[in-house]
């Protein structure tokens, strides 16, 4: 990628036959260019890391140790670099599409060179455009473009939303957050929704759609993961439609997400509750009658690792009974109030 026109980037290739010296020289000799640019530094880093990277993974270090330690000798932290070779891959694939000169490139906000990365083709196409034309990029251009687009191409919406969005008679921002709610519902659930809006397409409705939409998702998500419901089967489907007839898709959403959080609490709970005894149970084998303070906080901390675990919450004691039956016979740790 050239910086200017008569200027290339000097980055060793990882394959150069160079030896281990002067391809590190080289190395730090591009590195100190990029010191002199933004956007386009970030993306010139990236590419520096990754011809690094590469270089180590030729030599053989499949496992990345020896790259770790040459970021640690550069005071490079490890997500700094994955985010910076992550900017340089997304630059290529971008640029390869769609190339730009280097002037181009610093157009853009670093924002609004990764949402571009991210767009549509299409909406790539008319950013990548308007900056080779001379605008200036913002992230907010980007994000206000590519729900246009994606409120004007959703096949799934009905003709007559489409429309409005195409004529801004339904704002664009309203309708790319319903687009973006329906695409992930089953098709049965997404036809219901969009006979709905044909039937009355104002902003309103798509509103509402939009936030049944997101229901109907937290719904759908939360209910496979709830153990209680393996043990006790109930007709899902079944039970979905009996929660819109009555207007309460949004309780029942709620109620099955507490559900599998509560789950989730529970056996985390009781991970913690198993290491927190075992640790307990390490210490208090090796203490003994010389070391009083190690004896005072097994004491204080017995509330928590008993079978009985206590603690003071909102101004009332709480207390848990923890125990575990044979899977036979019950699948789960109990916990008792």
């Amino acid at each position: 990628m050239e910086p200017t026109p008569d200027f290339v980037l000097p980055i060793p290739a990882a394959d150069s036959p160079l030896s281990e010296e002067e391809f590190l020289h080289q190395v730090r000799q591009a590195w100190q260019v990029c010191e002199r640019f933004d956007l386009q530094t970030e993306i010139w880093r990236g590419q520096i890391l990754r011809a690094v990277r590469d270089r180590y993974r030729r030599q053989g270090d499949e496992r990345g140790i020896g790259f770790q330690q040459w970021l640690q000798e550069q005071e490079i932290g490890k997500r700094r670099a994955e985010e910076l070779m992550r900017l340089a891959d997304r630059a290529d694939e971008l640029l390869k599409a769609h190339p730009l000169p280097a002037e181009a490139v610093s157009r853009f906000s670093k924002r609004a060179f990764l949402a571009t990365a991210a767009a549509d083709p299409e909406v790539q196409a008319l950013i990548t455009q308007a900056a080779a034309a001379g605008d200036r990029i913002t992230h907010r251009q980007v994000r206000q473009l590519q729900e246009e687009w994606t409120a004007l191409h959703a096949d799934f919406l009905p003709p007559v939303v489409r429309q409005k969005a195409g004529d801004r008679t339904l704002a664009p921002r309203d309708v790319a957050p319903l687009v973006k709610e329906l695409e992930k519902l089953p098709p049965p659930q997404q036809q219901e929704l969009c006979r709905e809006l044909a039937g009355d397409p104002r902003v309103e409705t798509v509103k509402e759609v939009t936030a049944t939409a997101r229901q109907l998702r937290r719904y759908l998500e939360a209910a496979p993961q709830i153990q209680a419901l393996t043990a006790h089967p109930v007709d899902l489907e079944q039970l979905l439609l009996e929660a819109q007839r009555l207007d309460q898709l949004h309780t029942v959403a709620d109620l099955l997400q507490q559900a599998a959080q509560l789950e989730s609490a529970i056996a985390r709970l009781y991970t913690t509750w198993q290491r927190l005894g075992r640790l307990s149970d390490r210490l208090y084998q090796e203490a003994g009658a010389s070391t009083p303070q190690l004896q005072a906080l097994l004491e204080a901390l017995d509330v928590l690792f008993g079978d009985i675990v206590q603690i003071d919450l909102a101004g009332e004691t709480v207390k848990l009974h923890i125990f575990s039956e044979p899977k036979s016979r019950r699948p789960d740790p109990a916990v008792e109030f």
